[in-house]
């Protein structure tokens, strides 16, 4: 039954992966060209590989396959995801545009045709434009200005991924903070993942970023990785240069679960990052806490809530770092102070930001629930597509503040 199902969800994702491209090259291929030359045959191989270097890479990346084969389908193929999305959606805009553009056209041609009625002795009747013409005119406007639109999005977005995060700062009063621990800053990164496309040279950008903010804290909040040690340890080896008074800490994601947790999580503590597994450890003023992603759930590693929280000192302020921000609820029962997540990607491609909210409490920023501030980081990096739209990556500096201050 489950092969039926799994068999299902494959032919739907196909025949809707299928269908999106036939509408884009129907659109950007065929409408704009008259016949097969040269320009409808690059087209429509454009518009073929594209989809084919996407599933390529996807597959590439679940399937273990040798990394140097990861990272040359990589590039194509992700930007591809980006891109075919873009065109999409820049297509369905055209529509709007058509029949505008369509009725300028035709109303300049009746001008024309008027004109043409009541010929000037001395100048040549101007020739109105044949109505295929018009309607290749129209096709190649809107086709060419959907096209550039995509292009110009997914470059800007791409850019935006490879020249590294910005610094958000955010202050978060808590009520059970002492004076002596007023100002603590916290460097939050999560979701980098390094993987096929973002190398050691992202993992530089992150760490230098990270280490210009002077923070007191490091908490690195899952998803490092998209990848075995063995292929991403050189990758993640800047990681050994982050600095902060009290160290760095690091909480699973997802994703490590689908890369070999256990190995990176031994991967990490050679770096010198300290691992919360369900543990929590106290600094000056606060308890720091950490617990496993759900998808450890998988392997019998999941978030456990009372190995982590259950015996402390319910006086004092606790900092939890959790992957998902649907973690919250529990943390909520388990009277912690602020909540630290990421996972979201802040939805990474606009509108991914309306699926991200179906299936978070919160996409990003800070929010509270009951006497419990969540803070959901955007992320330093991006999953499959290098590319951010509409929700630029950050590390963000949290500013502890203590309401006796």
């Amino acid at each position: 039954m489950a092969i039926v199902v799994i068999a299902l969800v494959v032919l739907v994702a196909v025949a809707v992966l299928g269908g999106a491209h036939w509408y884009v090259w129907r659109r950007l291929v065929r409408d704009t060209t008259r016949a097969w030359g040269p320009a409808r045959v690059t087209g429509t191989a454009v518009l073929i590989a594209g989809p084919l270097l996407m599933i390529a890479a996807l597959a590439a990346e679940r399937g273990g396959a040798p990394f140097w084969l990861q990272r040359a389908l990589g590039w194509p193929g992700f930007l591809w995801m980006a891109l075919a999305i873009y065109l999409l959606l820049a297509v369905l805009a055209g529509e709007l545009l058509r029949p505008l553009l369509r009725r300028f056209v035709e109303r300049r041609g009746r001008v024309e045709a008027a004109v043409a009625d009541k010929p000037s002795p001395e100048e040549p009747s101007p020739q109105p434009l044949a109505v295929p013409s018009r309607r290749l005119f129209v096709s190649r406007v809107v086709g060419g200005a959907a096209a550039a639109a995509a292009v110009g999005t997914v470059g800007y977005g791409t850019y935006g991924v490879l020249r590294g995060p910005s610094v958000k700062r955010i202050t978060v009063p808590l009520a059970k903070l002492p004076r002596s621990a007023h100002g603590f800053r916290i460097a939050v990164v999560s979701d980098i993942h390094l993987g096929p496309v973002l190398g050691r040279g992202f993992a530089q950008r992150v760490v230098d970023t990270i280490n210009s903010t002077q923070p007191d804290l490091i908490a690195v909040v899952g998803d490092l990785v998209d990848g075995s040690v063995k292929n991403l340890g050189p990758a993640a080896a800047p990681l050994a240069q982050l600095r902060a008074r009290h160290g760095s800490f690091f909480v699973t994601g997802n994703h490590e679960y689908f890369s070999g947790a256990e190995e990176w999580l031994e991967e990490v503590r050679t770096l010198g990052i300290h691992t919360l597994e369900n543990a929590r450890t106290e600094l000056p003023g606060f308890d720091l806490a950490g617990v496993n992603d759900l998808q450890g759930e998988s392997e019998g590693q999941g978030p456990d809530f009372g190995k982590a929280l259950g015996d402390r000192d319910t006086t004092r302020a606790c900092v939890l770092l959790a992957h998902q921000p649907v973690q919250i609820h529990e943390a909520v029962k388990h009277g912690v102070d602020l909540q630290l997540s990421g996972h979201t990607h802040g939805g990474q491609l606009w509108p991914g930001n309306f699926i991200a909210a179906a299936a978070n409490p919160t996409v990003a920023g800070l929010e509270r629930y009951g006497d419990t501030e969540l803070y959901v980081s955007r992320g330093a990096g991006a999953w499959g597509p290098p590319t951010r739209v509409g929700a630029p990556s950050d590390i963000t500096v949290v500013e502890l503040a203590s309401k006796q201050a």
